[in-house]
């Protein structure tokens, strides 16, 4: 018809770097697969195979890989790696409910407990531990992570410290060194000194010692000994 345009398809041409990247993620069987398939669209694309061959050779749709075609050509990798808005599947749970996650993990601790868990967390919301996880995935939240440190006002701390870690490094001949700790099996939830919450991309903190619950029990036998 007179005036009709017909719609080409954008050319694609890669970098040698681009064209590595592009191999590796159609690869890997770490990459999303939504990603690899991606790729392959992009390399065949590069080899100069219109649409309807890629749509043959890889059984995706010709307007999908017009889409990821047009995309990579248009922003590079970036336009492949993510959903553009409005696509995708959406989340089944109410940003209400990613807020109220997120603030629990990160300003509350579960009731005898040093860090939530996804069924801890899972139990206390009444939702399931799959929705847990993807909710710290898009955060970048992982409670079960901590770094321990240590503060010493004691001036013979560091000299302290090396005469320990040589005993166990070089014992003495003939001898047995054991390491012996105050009470196995029981959290020690109350330290010496407060530690750095937990937030997006960084672990929480926490102060190597603790201070040690006394009760009747352990007073009576603390008198005894």
């Amino acid at each position: 018809m007179e005036g009709a345009r017909m719609r080409v398809a954008p050319t694609v041409k890669l970098s040698e770097v681009d064209r590595e990247w592009l191999l590796k993620q159609a690869r890997s069987g770490l990459a999303p697969k939504r990603l690899g398939e991606r790729c392959r669209i992009v390399l065949l694309a590069a080899e100069g195979k219109t649409n309807e061959e890629i749509e043959e050779d890889l059984g995706v749709s010709r307007h999908k890989a017009g889409r990821w075609r047009t995309r990579f050509a248009q922003s590079g990798r970036a336009g492949i790696e993510s959903d553009a808005p409005g696509r995708g599947r959406k989340p089944s749970y109410p940003p209400e409910l990613r807020q109220l996650v997120v603030r629990m993990t990160t300003r509350e601790k579960p009731d005898n407990a040093t860090h939530w868990s996804l069924a801890t967390m899972a139990k206390a919301l009444d939702i399931s531990p799959r929705t847990v996880g993807r909710i710290w995935l898009e955060h970048g939240l992982k409670p079960h992570l901590l770094r321990t440190f240590k503060v010493s006002n004691d001036p013979r701390f560091a000299e302290k410290l090396e005469d320990v870690i040589g005993l166990y490094l070089n014992a003495p001949e003939h001898a047995l060194v054991l390491c012996v700790d105050e009470k196995s099996q029981v959290q020690a939830l109350d330290r010496t000194q407060p530690g750095l919450p937990l937030k997006k991309g960084r672990a929480s903190t926490m102060t190597h010692d603790y201070v040690r619950p006394w009760n009747d029990h352990s007073l009576r036998s603390a008198q005894c000994g």
